[in-house]
């Protein structure tokens, strides 16, 4: 068993040792809801199921194509509903896991779902941390749900999948889905106190409320309801609502049927020619057991449908083109990328496109018929597109094809040879003749893994290369690839020998007050001082360093070596400032991480309001361990950061609730909120954001004027970037910085 099991799985798997389990043979329910019990159980908990069956619904769409099994127990843990994939379903059968069968640790040894209804949190159990070896092919997923109201347990979700597809972000995403159905749990309950007609004052809720009498005459239509619908009351009241072109369809099964609908999606165009979305509810009404009309309630959620949408659009999409643009390109390089690492067969190959004399084009015909030219570009090459490429512009004349799951090379060359004769013909821009021809990078993902970021790297070397052989042609990156793995593997051998000779050094970031132009604190970021290559930056050695194991060394030095630093600047009188460092996801998740900055702030005597961490998106996603770690933090006194936010998958509510001093725009961001509308909409949305949490918004990359007011102009509290300064050695740091700021301090005391 792993040093990291959680201690009830431990103790679970004792249990059954200790009551002599043979864990080499299948352990089945053995008690079991007759077949009337068990549609009385499922009866008695409809409802419920009905939520549940609903959100677990949206959970089994967004993980389309994973082989995964949802599985629902009340209270005790008899399973009332299971759904998903047949063919796991299928298997499971042998193991007695069917429609009201009992699961408990007695019977059944560990299993998911008597530990999610005993510790009542979500947890899993993964492979060999099952007691019985039937089940160690198997990840499991579970936690209780309940009336949140009271605690009152409910009962239990679980997912289930084979090992291989196992993925910590499974938990994140049931945690959400449970959270979802606690919520509507309780909303229901709630409504059930309440008589349906007193309830609701329809006069005052800001739902639509449609009432009808047994005939399906419309007896109420509220105040909301007209000004959803621009639908006055005198034109409502009195028809049958079975002839509502939205909503008879339903309101007639509610009548005839007796059935009951909640939380259907309905779109439509009110009389003002708006479109509404809404989440619609409808149930007949009984007095004394007689049917004696209908209720239906709309409940507008057309301003979060659409921001979403917009949020969505505009975070993945060029602006200019309609394009996806070079975020979204990039996250589907990386799921190719993880699914041949996974032993996925799939072929995998970038285009990369630059324009031949663009500027010249831009210079001579202005910037608006560089950008028509742009769009007229952008069809041409859509109308290469096979059947499984993607197009994206990735910034100003530079388009990526990604080409995917082709049948050998020539496909890829082809590909490039029709992408050179879209530009045979001239454009024709505001009555003027336009001729461009294109340059093409290829690169092919090779038989040995490589990073997105290194196929990119090749892709853009072979497009340089086809502009220094006379443009108009493509280059093929190909000859280069193996030199270039064994120049890694030098530098890998070299890297160790560096973090036993302490080769590294830092320099450090001026963070600016943009509003007073002081110096607020400094970003620590490592170089390597390479005995043959010279000073080397990050993205030369830290993505080797996170593979061969050396990360957690190198951060160690980077945080003590920071804290000293900051501690010879305050002993010297400069200034005090904060010095922020950035943990990679390796160290952050080490054991020894807290107890290590608590050592390193003793030793080096710096006071812990002067050290900020930073962690992305992406760590903080892991919400238990990183609630906890950052809490333990914050209690020393250390600031925490969220680094290139804008970019990852950060729950709002997680968000909230996490210890954060500081949200950092990532810089592509940054770089287009001038030029790009999109851009300047998030990075507007992130500030409003992080001030209402009562956090600091520092901008990086701010590298013009231009860009810096517009921050100001947003209130953004801190910024950074090349606007003001490079990362700085610690000397020069001094000098730039904090002698100056000394010396007007002492002029002041004169």
């Amino acid at each position: 068993m792993s040093n990291r099991d959680a201690f009830y799985i431990e103790d679970s798997n004792r249990f059954c040792e200790e009551a002599g389990m043979d864990p080499h043979v299948v352990a089945k329910p053995k008690q079991f809801l007759s077949q009337q019990e068990l549609a009385e159980k499922r009866s008695s908990y409809s409802e419920i199921l009905s939520i549940v069956s609903y959100f677990s619904n949206k959970l089994l769409d967004s993980l389309r194509g994973t082989p995964i099994l949802v599985v629902v127990s009340d209270s005790n843990g008899y399973l009332l509903d299971i759904d998903g994939d047949e063919n796991i379903k299928g298997m499971i059968q042998q193991f007695g896991i069917q429609l009201g069968s009992l699961f408990v640790r007695e019977d059944t040894g560990t299993n998911v779902v008597s530990l999610a209804l005993e510790q009542k949190h979500p947890i899993s159990i993964i492979g060999i941390q099952h007691y019985h070896t039937f089940l160690h092919e198997i990840a499991c997923y579970g936690t209780a749900f309940h009336y949140t109201d009271d605690n009152n347990l409910l009962g239990s979700v679980s997912i289930m999948m084979p090992i291989h597809f196992q993925n910590p972000l499974f938990l994140t995403m049931l945690s959400q889905t449970v959270d979802s159905i606690e919520r509507e749990l309780l909303l229901r309950k709630q409504n059930r106190k309440l008589n349906v007609l007193n309830q609701i004052m329809l006069s005052r809720t800001n739902n639509a409320i449609v009432l009808t009498d047994e005939n399906g005459i419309t007896t109420e239509f509220n105040d909301f309801a007209q000004q959803l619908s621009k639908t006055s009351r005198d034109a409502v009241i009195g028809r049958n609502i079975r002839e509502s072109p939205i909503t008879g369809t339903y309101f007639r099964e509610v009548l005839e049927l007796g059935k009951i609908f909640k939380d259907v999606e309905i779109q439509f165009i009110n009389q003002d020619g708006k479109l509404i979305v809404c989440l619609f509810d409808a149930q007949p009404i009984y007095e004394d057991g007689k049917m004696i009309g209908a209720f239906g309630q709309f409940r507008d959620i057309s301003d979060r449908h659409f921001l979403q949408e917009k949020y969505n659009y505009l975070a993945y999409h060029d602006d200019l083109t309609g394009l996806p643009n070079r975020r979204f390109i990039n996250e589907e390089i990386d799921k190719i990328i993880e699914e041949i690492n996974a032993g996925h067969k799939r072929a995998l190959a970038l285009l990369f496109i630059d324009l031949d004399r663009f500027k010249v084009i831009n210079d001579n015909f202005s910037h608006v018929s560089g950008d028509i030219l742009l769009k007229k570009v952008s069809k041409r090459l859509a109308g290469c597109l096979g059947e499984n490429d993607i197009l994206a512009r990735t910034g100003g004349d530079e388009f990526i094809f990604m080409l995917k799951d082709f049948e050998g090379s020539d496909y890829v060359t082809k590909k490039a040879e029709e992408i050179l004769h879209a530009f045979d013909a001239p454009f024709h821009i505001e009555r003027h003749e336009l001729h461009t021809t294109a340059s093409v990078g290829i690169a092919i993902y090779p038989d040995y893994p490589i990073t997105a970021e290194k196929l990119m790297i090749f892709a853009d070397n072979a497009m340089y290369e086809a502009k220094n052989l006379g443009k108009n042609r493509y280059s093929l990156y190909t000859s280069d690839l193996l030199e270039g793995a064994k120049d890694e593997y030098r530098l890998e051998t070299d890297l160790r020998k560096a973090v036993e000779q302490e080769e590294f050094v830092l320099h450090y970031q001026p963070q600016i007050n943009p509003h007073t132009g002081k110096i607020f604190g400094v970003e620590a970021l490592i170089r390597w001082q390479h005995p043959t290559l010279g000073l080397l930056s990050p993205d030369k050695f830290i993505k080797l360093a996170e593979d061969n194991g050396l990360i957690n060394q190198i951060g160690k030095w980077v945080i003590k070596e920071a804290c000293s630093q900051n501690k010879r600047w305050q002993d010297a009188n400069y200034q005090p400032l904060k010095v922020s460092v950035n943990l990679s996801t390796q160290q952050f998740l080490t054991n020894d991480l807290v107890t290590y900055m608590e050592n390193t702030l003793r030793e080096t005597g710096l006071d812990p309001q002067y050290l900020v961490v930073e962690i992305t998106e992406y760590m903080a996603m892991e919400y238990e361990y990183s609630l906890k770690v950052l809490k333990q933090l914050k209690k020393i006194g250390i600031g925490i950061s969220i680094d290139d936010f804008g970019t990852g998958y950060s729950s709002l509510a997680y968000l909230n609730n996490f210890p954060i001093d500081f949200i950092k725009i990532d810089k592509s961001f940054v770089f287009e909120i001038v030029n790009d509308q999109p851009s300047a909409f998030i990075v507007k949305a992130i500030i409003t954001l992080a001030h209402n949490l009562q956090m600091q918004v520092i901008a990086e990359g701010v590298e013009t004027e231009e860009q810096l007011d517009f921050l100001i102009n947003q209130q953004c509290d801190l910024v950074q970037g090349f606007h003001f300064s490079k990362p700085l050695s610690a000397t020069e740091i001094e000098k730039t910085y904090l002698l100056c700021k000394n010396n007007e301090k002492r002029e002041n005391t004169k």
